[in-house]
C-alpha cells in the first residue's frame, strides 16, 4: 500500500517553475521542435544497472487528481528503484498541448502521457464507449467496463498502434457550465459549447440543439474569456483547478458524462525497459490508480462544494423530470457505439450500463 508519509512532496515555488520553464526550452531545443530534425529514439535494451529517465506530459494543473497522480508515481518509483528510475513531469501542457501529445508519444519524443479517453476516438472508434452520455450510474460501473474485458480490448487495440495502455485513471463526471440557465432542453438552442474533439460528445450537444465547438484543453479560458464559446462541459476539479467557472454565470449539475484517462507509454519504450524497471513502473502504477481513483471522487466532491460556494455562480440541480427529458434524448446514442464491440463484449457492455 502506498505510505502518502514517506512519499516525496514536490511543492511549486517561484524558483522552481523557472527551473522547469528552462527545462521545457531545453527539452524542446534538443527535440528538434525548434526546426531541426528530432533526436534519434533508442530502443535498445536497457540494463538494471542504468539511470533511465522518463518524460510525462499532460495538460492538466498538478493540483487535479492526474496531476497529483503523477506526481506520486514519480516519487515512488524514484524512492524504489533507489534514484535509478526517474519520471519527470511537465504538466499544463508545458511540454505538449493537449492536441499534440498522442503524436509525440507515437514518435517516441515522449514516453508518458495521459489523455482524456475522448481523445482515442481518433485512432479506434470504440473509445467513445466511455462518452457515453448518462450510461453510467456511478464511478463502479465505470472500473468495471475499464478493467474488464471491455477495457483490455481497447487495450489491444492500442499495442496494434505501437501504444501501452499502463493503467485507466479517472477524473469524474461532467457538469455544464454557461452564459446562460441550463435545464430545459430548450436552453441549449444555439449554446456554442466546447467539447473534446470526440463523435459522441459532438453528437450528444448536437442532438441537444447546441454546437459543438472542439477546443483543446489549453485553449478554454481564452475561449471563454473571448467569448468564442458560451459553455462547457467538466468535472468540478478541473473547473476549480483551471478557474473555468469563474468565467461563467450558471452551472447545471447534470453529471451526464464521464471523464477519465489512459495513462500511456510508446510501447517499443516499454519492450526496451528491462524486466526490474517494468515491474517497479507497473506495481507502483497499481498502487497509485487505486489511490487516484479515490482522491478524484473525493477532491471533484470538495471542488464542487468550493464552486458552489462562489455567490457569483447560479447552481442548478437537474431534477428527475429535466433528467429524464435529458436522457430520453441522449441515451440512444449508445447504440451507434455498441455495435461495434464483438457479440460477446456488446451482452458484457449493455449488463454494466444503464440504458433503462
Amino acid at each position: 500500500m502506498i505510505d502518502l508519509k514517506k512519499s516525496i512532496i514536490l511543492k511549486k515555488d517561484l524558483g522552481g517553475e523557472m527551473v522547469r520553464g528552462l527545462l521545457v526550452v531545453l527539452s524542446l531545443l534538443l527535440l528538434g521542435l525548434q526546426g531541426c530534425a528530432p533526436k534519434a529514439v533508442d530502443f535498445e535494451q536497457t540494463s538494471p544497472k542504468e539511470k533511465i529517465v522518463l518524460t510525462f506530459s499532460h495538460v492538466v494543473s498538478d493540483a487535479s487528481p492526474k496531476g497529483r497522480a503523477a506526481r506520486l508515481w514519480a516519487d515512488l518509483v524514484y524512492q524504489r528503484s533507489g534514484g535509478r528510475v526517474e519520471i519527470k513531469i511537465y504538466p499544463n501542457g508545458t511540454l505538449y498541448k493537449d492536441g499534440e501529445e498522442l503524436e509525440a508519444l507515437k514518435k517516441g519524443y515522449v514516453q508518458i502521457i495521459a489523455p482524456a479517453t475522448s481523445k482515442l476516438t481518433s485512432l479506434d472508434s470504440r473509445w467513445g464507449v466511455f462518452d457515453l452520455p448518462f450510461f453510467f450510474n456511478d464511478l463502479e460501473q465505470v472500473h468495471q467496463l475499464a478493467d474488464g474485458p471491455v477495457g483490455e480490448l481497447l487495450r489491444k487495440s492500442m499495442r496494434e498502434k505501437g501504444i501501452e495502455v499502463l493503467a485507466y485513471w479517472d477524473n469524474g463526471f461532467k457538469i455544464l457550465t454557461a452564459d446562460r440557465p441550463l435545464e430545459n432542453l430548450k436552453d441549449f438552442q444555439g449554446l456554442k459549447i466546447r467539447i473534446m474533439d470526440s463523435p459522441i460528445l459532438k453528437k450528444q450537444f448536437l442532438k441537444l440543439g447546441a454546437i459543438p465547438v472542439p477546443l483543446s484543453f489549453n485553449e478554454v479560458f481564452e475561449a471563454l474569456e473571448n467569448k468564442k464559446v458560451n459553455g462547457g462541459e467538466n468535472t468540478p476539479s478541473n473547473l476549480y483547478s483551471k478557474k473555468f467557472y469563474q468565467l461563467q454565470s450558471y452551472v447545471t449539475i447534470s453529471n451526464h458524462g464521464y471523464l477519465g484517462y489512459a495513462v500511456l507509454m510508446n510501447r517499443d519504450y516499454f519492450n526496451s525497459l528491462d524486466q526490474e524497471t517494468r515491474k517497479i513502473l507497473l506495481d507502483t502504477l497499481k498502487e497509485v490508480t487505486a489511490w487516484q481513483r479515490k482522491i478524484a471522487l473525493e477532491q471533484n466532491a470538495a471542488d464542487l462544494a468550493r464552486i458552489r460556494n462562489d455567490q457569483n455562480i447560479k447552481i442548478h440541480d437537474l431534477t428527475p423530470e429535466e433528467k429524464e427529458a435529458w436522457q430520453a434524448v441522449l441515451k440512444p446514442l449508445a447504440y451507434e457505439i455498441i455495435p461495434l464491440f464483438p457479440k460477446n463484449l456488446q451482452s458484457e457492455i449493455l449488463k454494466i450500463g444503464n440504458l433503462n
